[in-house]
């Protein structure tokens, strides 16, 4: 409910509100009206509800039973794809039939809707560090090659002795639409994240883990940090996390935090507006003094040119990776 005001323009108690604040609660409702209008316009490119058999039950993972699982996994992505070729969904086949190649390893994989997948790159069972990838807003299986680029961008900068999980968890938002602006999607997420790190943990307690949270996904880990063991949290054109603070994420990984230079996600408004039914907005930049992460170089790019082969924080985010120093960073 809109505060009441003064005909001078105060406050109730007589304050005058902080100009700053009031353009950035215009801006977030702006932004929510806009998305709203546009849904059915977005809502014809979501994926389709095209059917795919239920996942199997693979018990818990561990490291003898990795073959198991991805040979597991592997049929169900050709079940999946036959499915989808007889209900008439070509895009969603083809996507299928490249999932199914051999050499690829699923540790889960489950095809209904627009899928939930978390592949791995690189040999798992040996690996002395891991990092979870988390994607943002419209990953699903018809996009799921941006995601898998970027994961093996990583791999190869990382070298044989890490594995990279593209961890494809959850519904994410549609980047045009109501749910970019608010937490819902993430708050459902936050426990699949935090069951899949905890499990992962559990079956590579020597290694060191990190967190690699990009766009609407920094949402997502940021809800889940408090209740995993990782060495690190790493923000990356982020829209805030729905916390003021790093330290109000109660882990004790650190958390980095950094944006390209030609991001359009700078020009979000971080700020965050409670309205009767939901929350619009992600409060707190994650690379300003005020929200205290660690920073690091993100380079001149744009918002999906963090993992670009070559890149300035593709080398930085390897190296957070790697638990080593990094050239430029610095603590905001």
């Amino acid at each position: 409910m809109a505060s009441r005001r003064s005909p001078h323009g105060q406050q109730p108690d007589g304050r005058h509100p902080h100009p700053r604040t009031g353009r950035l609660r215009r801006s977030l409702v702006a932004l929510l009206v806009a998305a709203s209008v546009a849904v059915p316009l977005s809502g014809a490119a979501r994926p389709a509800a095209v059917p795919a058999p239920a996942p199997a039950d693979l018990g818990p993972l561990t490291v003898a039973g990795l073959d198991a699982r991805y040979a597991a996994n592997r049929a169900a992505v050709l079940a999946a794809g036959k499915m989808a070729d007889d209900y008439g969904d070509r895009r969603r086949a083809r996507a299928l039939d490249a999932m199914a190649e051999p050499g690829r390893t699923f540790l889960s994989f489950d095809g209904r809707d627009g899928g939930r997948t978390a592949e791995v790159f690189g040999d798992l069972a040996r690996a002395e560090r891991i990092a979870v990838l988390v994607p943002g807003s419209d990953t699903n299986l018809d996009q799921y090659a941006r995601l898998r680029n970027g994961a093996l961008a990583l791999s190869q900068q990382l070298g044989p002795r890490a594995a990279v999980i593209a961890w494809m968890g959850y519904e994410t938002p549609a980047t045009v639409s109501p749910e970019i602006l608010t937490p819902g999607r993430a708050d459902d997420a936050a426990p699949q994240l935090t069951s899949f790190v905890r499990e992962l943990v559990a079956a590579k307690s020597a290694a060191r883990t990190t967190l690699l949270c990009h766009s609407y996904g920094s949402v997502v880990c940021a809800k889940a940090a408090s209740g995993v063991d990782v060495a690190a949290v790493v923000l990356y054109g982020s829209p805030g996390t729905g916390f003021d603070t790093a330290a109000a994420l109660h882990t004790r990984a650190a958390v980095w935090a950094g944006r390209g230079g030609a991001d359009w996600i700078s020009d979000v408004p971080h700020a965050s507006l409670q309205l009767p039914c939901v929350t619009v907005g992600f409060g707190t930049d994650p690379v300003s003094r005020h929200f205290g992460a660690q920073l690091f170089d993100a380079g001149p790019g744009g918002h999906s040119d963090y993992l670009k082969p070559g890149s300035v924080p593709l080398k930085n985010i390897a190296r957070i990776v790697n638990g080593e120093g990094l050239e430029g960073g610095r603590h905001a």
